[in-house]
């Protein structure tokens, strides 16, 4: 079905079961090849990509709502969510739906509530819905052009996520669960955009004590096997609530 048609026959619905004016947008981490990646949607006949959102349900909270529209564009259960901005300019989503009559749905002025989250990219199955024709992940230096404010939100994503470092753990959902010290630098230096000392970084991870050492080592290569490590979970959910001590 044409993207006007799906439209025009679901704003009734619309009406009926979602807070109007309220809408949801995520910004989707996730980490893969080296590189942050960002999940993003490809509007039906629109060749305009846009960040994964919906809208919310009137029976349902904000959090469970970002939860219940991630999971059914991802398929994963343990996103890390992180509520980060609201987004309401004059005009952000209304000019998108122009040749539309007034009394749509999608029409109206929305105020977005922004969401971050951070995933596993190995557990994710991207789902196409009805209103796109592509659902893909994109390196964060890659970002194709995006529908409405949906640049801005990114954006306003990216440096919140690097903020966080300074007092937050990162890691738990982006990286596998055995992971070597290099690996977990390389993760903050492609976040961060720059270069650590790689001394500062493993005094100031063993510091934080959150991860912990395992009995092997990540095996080939030339040179000597480095160890491996997993993060301790019930530290780092502490750390996730009270914060770290230092930041970079």
């Amino acid at each position: 079905m044409e993207f006007k048609k799906l439209i025009e026959e679901g704003s009734n619905r619309s009406w009926e079961i979602y807070m109007p004016h309220l809408s949801i947008d995520c910004v989707v981490f996730g980490f893969h090849d080296a590189a942050l990646k960002v999940l993003v949607t490809r509007m039906k006949e629109k060749n305009l990509w846009a960040l994964p959102g919906g809208y919310v349900l009137k029976t349902e909270n904000i959090n469970d709502a970002a939860n219940r529209i991630l999971k059914q564009r991802t398929g994963a259960e343990n996103i890390y969510l992180q509520q980060f901005r609201v987004f309401g300019d004059l005009n952000r989503s209304e000019g998108f739906f122009e040749e539309f009559d007034d009394t749509i749905w999608n029409k109206q002025r929305f105020i977005s509530i922004g969401f971050y989250a951070l995933v596993d990219y190995s557990l994710v199955n991207l789902v196409v819905d009805n209103f796109s024709d592509a659902c893909e992940w994109k390196s964060i230096d890659e970002i194709p052009q995006l529908m409405m404010d949906h640049k801005s939100i990114f954006d306003k994503a990216l440096i919140t996520l690097r903020k966080q470092l300074n007092y937050k753990p990162i890691g738990l959902n982006l990286l596998p669960e055995k992971f070597t010290m290099p690996e977990l630098q390389k993760l903050y230096e492609i976040i961060l955009g720059k270069k650590l000392n790689r001394g500062n970084f493993f005094r100031k991870m063993l510091r934080y004590d959150i991860l912990l050492k395992l009995d092997e080592s990540r095996k080939g290569g030339a040179h000597r096997s480095p160890d491996l490590y997993k993060f301790d979970i019930e530290k780092y959910q502490m750390a996730l609530k009270n914060g770290l001590n230092e930041g970079w």
